[in-house]
């Protein structure tokens, strides 16, 4: 079977690293997405240890759909009682567009027509839609005039681990955190640093990295809702979650610290990683990003600063905290430094070398991955 991960803009190659050092097979880059082959189970498998993807999804059909019609029809011939009984819920999601068909509401509701009409004629019942909590999702993308529709097996996105017990402002997501990880190429055996660290979630995703733990073994996914579940399907998702706990490091290798200046944001990391099982792994500590401590001779610092966009009028104040970054910075004689960039005036006021620039999206921000060795 032919298989896709899609993930953010800019961490195609992460994706690629990451599914071809799991064993996946054939797997071939794409635009926001991977593409490799692989079973039912090793699809299951993908949602369980991905960590930089967003979905995996199952292909059914590939159609011309250059108007309604053809879409409505080429949803309506896919044979949809293999995923769906009259007492299985779904929703269908659309992405993309052609020229006839620009609107993705619209879409999606075509081919919910044509799935519901399609499951009436052959079961004489038809299967109720829930938008928000559905038993099967479908998805639909659009390009180039023609149609493909998948099935979602996570059911939602792969960010959502299950351990994010408190939110901050504007959080990383955990799949982008674990891309600039594996894109910033920072080590899992030597220590870590994250001296704005928020919601505590790139060094909760550095701990997971550094202990092998399964990303997806807090949460449950949808293809456990599906009617073709219970059998051969749970047997191997069973054994799939055994292998990944018998996977797991008692502790993390090397010393993972998490710092930041907001009492709240302190409370929300230290809470999270208790909810992500790497409490013991994450020390968090409370104060100003500019006055942390090596501790080490080697190691990595990693951290989002914040871009200024809620600084309004005051790129002065910015430019001034970006220059007490790097000059704090430049007190971890042989570091590496891992920056997600999102302001230019970091590039400029930083002070340091930068090895290597990576593009990425945050959401719709276009941001830059900075590497830097700390001379």
């Amino acid at each position: 079977m032919r298989l896709v991960a899609t993930c953010a803009r800019g961490t195609e190659g992460a994706l690629r690293r990451e599914l071809a050092a799991l064993g996946f097979r054939r797997v071939k880059g794409a635009r926001g997405a991977v593409e490799l082959e692989g079973s039912v189970e090793d699809g299951m498998r993908a949602c369980l240890w991905s960590r930089t993807a967003m979905r995996v999804l199952l292909p059914l059909a590939r159609f011309p759909a250059p108007d309604a019609a053809a879409l409505y029809d080429g949803a309506r011939g896919v044979d949809w009682t293999e995923w769906l009984t009259a007492r299985t819920t779904l929703a269908v999601e659309a992405t993309g567009t052609t020229p006839a068909l620009t609107h993705t509401g619209f879409s999606a509701l075509k081919v919910k027509d044509a799935v519901v009409d399609a499951l009436r004629e052959r079961l004489g019942a038809r299967p109720d839609v829930d938008v928000r909590d559905p038993d099967v999702r479908v998805v639909l993308h659009l390009a180039r005039g023609e149609g493909e529709l998948s099935l979602d097996l996570a059911g939602g996105p792969l960010h959502r681990r299950g351990w994010r017990a408190v939110t901050t402002e504007a959080p990383l997501k955990e799949t982008l955190a674990a891309a600039v990880l594996v894109l910033g190429g920072v080590a899992r055996d030597l220590p870590f640093l994250d001296p704005m660290c928020g919601s505590g979630t790139l060094a909760i995703e550095q701990a997971l990295a550094a202990r092998g733990m399964a990303p997806g073994l807090g949460r449950a996914f949808g293809f456990q809702r599906w009617p073709g579940y219970r059998g051969a399907l749970q047997s191997a998702w069973d054994r799939l979650r055994e292998e990944a706990r018998a996977a797991a490091l008692p502790r993390a290798p090397a010393p993972i610290r998490a710092r930041d200046a907001s009492p709240e944001a302190v409370e929300a990391a230290r809470r999270n990683a208790a909810a992500a099982g790497v409490a013991g792994d994450v020390a968090v500590e409370l104060g100003d990003a500019r006055k942390a401590e090596p501790g080490a001779p080697a190691g990595t610092v990693c951290t989002n600063p914040p871009y200024g966009e809620r600084l309004g009028s005051r790129p002065l104040q910015l430019a001034g905290f970006y220059r007490g970054l790097g000059e704090a910075l430049r007190r971890f004689h042989g570091w590496r430094a891992v920056l997600l960039s999102g302001n230019p005036l970091l590039d400029r006021e930083l002070g340091l070398p930068i090895e290597s620039t990576h593009r990425l999206w945050n959401g719709p921000l276009e941001v830059r991955l900075l590497r830097c060795a700390i001379p």
